[in-house]
């Protein structure tokens, strides 16, 4: 305990080489990503055809999350253990080259509603469990005090690519250009992230073996109830914001009278802050993670609240700038305590788990988040939105609080038992 009372600094963790190749393909390919945050709504708008555009939006914004949920609970579930160096080049193949044929259909006007959803679906199998592979082998190559700055490293990335740079490349892409051209040059981001997983990163780390071992991420977590409970509060906090995804693109092109680039911009403001929040995040190293989850889920309906009413792009990037900074030490300061709890052999079916359910809230929110915005309007979706995120925080606040010493004691105890546990299996 003594070590990771003095957390590593971001520069001590980049100063090993794996670390700094793997977050650099990590970078590269989440700008990618990125981009078609805004690509692929004004894409669905192009070829929707009589589909409803809400629907049709949220139906190519849920299809990459279907099989890649189903495969991540199948590891977090049972016994099933695969390399994280294997998920990532699964991941960067297959992901890759599906995203590069849509842009290529796209970019000939080939492409319908319905390829483009199937596309998504297939090509994103290996998307969910990659992305956990990255975040268990980051943080197995440094030691645990290196964890919170790993994290953090690998949320700032996310900000800076995924929603500083990547959407403002996406909507120029689109407003220029056809928008098939950003699901092209996603496809090729991860060239990089590929090389760095064959040619840098070790086989097999202390997290995962490639052997099947004998307890289960869902036999885990009912050992360290506080993981559970929080792994319900991020599915109700993810759930809620779905809405969002769905009424802003309509938001923009509607009321706001805006373009692609008007997207784009809105959400690199959000990158912006994001980007500012994140490397902040170990500054709040010493805050009660308890407290700072709650604050954060209550600052975040409160932006949510603000956008509510906007009137104008410049406005909403404004309110999108602070919802990043607010934002950013969510996921860090959630994977960071979680991690803590753990035994390194029961890294991969945790966090796996942990993943899968966490983001499941986005397919189930965006398939309830088209028809709810089809039926009261964007500004009234980011209402419905706003009030149920403001409904967790005291739900959320009575549960952590309740249990907060419970909390504590699994977080002292349970890597020395947890250990225990399984020399004995």
């Amino acid at each position: 305990m003594a070590n990771e009372s003095q957390p590593w600094s971001y520069w001590r963790v980049l100063r090993d080489f794996k670390v700094s190749a793997l977050l650099t393909g990590d970078v590269v390919s989440n700008v990618g990503d990125g981009m078609i945050i805004t690509a692929l709504p004004l894409l669905t708008l192009r070829i929707h055809g009589g589909v409803p555009a809400p629907l049709a939006i949220s139906a190519v914004e849920a299809s990459p999350y279907v099989l890649a949920t189903a495969l991540a609970f199948a590891i977090g579930l049972t016994r099933l253990r695969i390399p994280p160096r294997a998920l990532i080049i699964a991941d960067c193949l297959l992901r890759g080259g599906m995203l590069a044929a849509l842009g290529l259909l796209a970019m000939a006007d080939a492409l319908t509603l319905p390829v483009l959803i199937c596309g998504l679906l297939i090509g994103s199998v290996f998307r969910m469990v990659g992305m956990s592979a990255r975040r268990l082998m980051v943080t197995a190559i440094v030691p645990a005090e290196g964890r919170l700055a790993a994290n953090g490293l690998l949320g700032t990335s996310a900000s800076l690519a995924i929603y500083a740079i990547g959407p403002l490349v996406g909507g120029v892409l689109a407003a220029v250009r056809n928008p098939g051209i950003a699901l092209l040059v996603d496809g090729a981001s991860l060239v990089l992230l590929l090389a760095a997983a064959v040619f840098v990163t070790p086989s097999t780390t202390d997290s995962v073996s490639g052997e099947s071992l004998p307890a289960s991420g869902l036999r885990v977590l009912r050992r360290v109830p506080v993981a559970a409970r929080l792994l319900v509060v991020v599915f109700g906090f993810n759930l809620f914001y779905m809405p969002v995804e769905i009424a802003l693109p309509l938001l923009v092109r509607g009321p706001l009278q805006g373009d692609g680039v008007s997207l784009g911009l809105i959400w690199t403001a959000f990158g912006v802050g994001a980007l500012i929040g994140a490397a902040l995040t170990t500054t709040l190293r010493r805050l009660p993670e308890h407290r700072l989850l709650i604050s954060i889920i209550a600052a975040w309906s409160a932006v949510v609240v603000l956008l509510t009413f906007a009137l104008s792009v410049p406005y909403a990037a404004v309110v999108f700038f602070v919802g990043g900074l607010v934002y950013a030490p969510f996921t860090p300061v959630v994977y960071t305590f979680v991690q803590r709890m753990l035994a390194p052999d029961e890294q991969q079916p945790v966090i796996t788990l942990w993943t899968a359910g966490s983001v499941l809230a986005a397919p189930v929110g965006l398939a309830l988040s088209g028809p709810l915005v089809q039926g009261v309007g964007p500004r009234g979706g980011l209402v419905v939105s706003a009030v149920l995120t403001i409904a967790l925080v005291p739900l959320a606040a009575a549960g952590l609080r309740a249990r907060r010493r419970d909390g504590e004691r699994s977080t002292r105890i349970a890597p020395r038992s947890d250990r225990r546990v399984s020399r004995k299996s």
